[in-house]
């Protein structure tokens, strides 16, 4: 996965083989702890679903590297300036979204007695703010698969935005978007109180249901 800081992106992985990642009501609450701790230091969440066997995200990238710890030498009390005075460990938002999958894979295998991946090998995270990279081609309608290359630019996030809220209504799990307790669309039509989404960052691209 290629991130830049200032773009949007849908990031989005299945279970292997479509296989269920989520059993059970603290399975969802877990994973969006992780969500939390693994995908906010690095980006705003502006949309998230998470359904039986898939996930969806819509971030905004404000950081690619976070530097943690310091090497600390005597040195340094008189020569704050010291070249040794270096970040130690480097994470970046890639390894944080490999974190999240394995870590959330070993809980998992762990409860349902299983061995082995849960999570397809290559999570996807297309570019929604660059006309010039790859265009989603993830967006259905009733009439078919849309080719995204008539959309203008500003348009792609709103696509993304619809189509990650709507799709458990298209999965058939519930008529109306809003009674998907695991998305989202409960927050922005004001059902709940969710802190995980950034509404002023959604606000600046004109986000809305």
């Amino acid at each position: 996965m290629t991130f830049e800081t200032g773009d949007l992106y849908h990031i989005y992985n299945q279970g292997n083989d479509r296989v269920r990642i989520f059993f059970t009501h603290a399975n969802y609450i877990f994973f969006l702890n992780k969500i939390k701790n693994h995908i906010l230091p690095y980006a705003d969440v502006l949309a998230w679903c998470l359904m039986p066997n898939h996930f969806h995200l819509m971030v905004y990238v404000h950081t690619l590297e976070i530097y943690s710890g310091k090497v600390l030498v005597d040195s340094l009390k008189n020569n704050p300036a010291d070249l040794n005075d270096r970040p130690t460990h480097k994470t970046t938002i890639n390894k944080s979204i490999g974190t999240l999958e394995s870590s959330y894979t070993r809980a998992i295998n762990i409860q349902e007695d299983r061995s082995g991946s849960l999570f397809r090998i290559h999570t996807h995270a297309e570019c929604l703010t660059k006309t010039d990279l790859h265009t989603p081609s993830f967006f259905n309608t009733s009439g078919g698969t849309l080719i995204n290359q008539h959309f203008a630019e500003k348009e792609y996030p709103q696509i993304c935005f619809n189509y990650i809220h709507n799709n458990p209504v298209k999965s058939g799990l519930v008529k109306y978007a809003e009674d998907w307790e695991f998305s989202s669309y409960p927050d922005y039509c004001g059902l709940r109180n969710g802190q995980l989404i950034n509404r002023k960052r959604a606000e600046e691209f004109g986000l809305s249901l």
